[in-house]
């Protein structure tokens, strides 16, 4: 199971199932827009889908919350590129892509709930929710695939 998580060699080869790649790939897609949009539109993305209720922060600190947003919108846009990166030229790192897309998720969830501050709504826990079960289903398939070449057998 390391061996799958972290290949001796990071190469086009990839032994999981072909759907985990299409998964990466929607994720990579999804990923980039959100990301691309929490930049262009952060103000918008805070109030709406992070129900943040910039008012009353004033015009400083909801200009910092606005920054925030965009610097993490820049941070998710690196991350997709890097799945993108991987779909294309570094298939062998597919499994450990999927663990770090799934260490980000749980740790920004350690730290809203370390941090917690008042929303009008939580309208974008639904789509991490999804986010986070088609994660873990591409995980699951990235580790398992008839083309892994079994330890044993390389053994004389």
């Amino acid at each position: 199971m390391l061996q799958r998580l972290f290949p001796g060699r990071i190469d086009n080869g990839y032994g999981g199932q072909a759907a985990a790649l299409w998964l990466l790939g929607l994720l990579a897609v999804v990923k980039a827009l959100m990301g691309g949009n929490s930049i262009v539109n952060a103000r918008s993305v805070a109030a709406g889908a992070d129900g943040l209720v910039l008012d009353r922060y004033g015009g400083g600190g909801a200009e910092a919350v606005i920054l925030l947003f965009s610097l993490t919108g820049l941070a998710g846009l690196v991350l997709a590129l890097q799945a993108a990166l991987v779909l294309v030229r570094y298939r062998a790192a597919v499994p450990l892509m999927y663990l770090m897309l799934l260490v980000e998720w749980g740790a920004r969830r350690a730290i809203i709930l370390a941090h917690p501050i008042e929303r009008s709504t939580d309208g974008a826990g639904y789509i991490n929710l999804g986010l986070l079960a088609v994660m873990i289903l591409g995980f699951t398939l990235s580790m398992v695939g008839k083309r892994y070449a079994d330890p044993a057998a390389d053994r004389p």
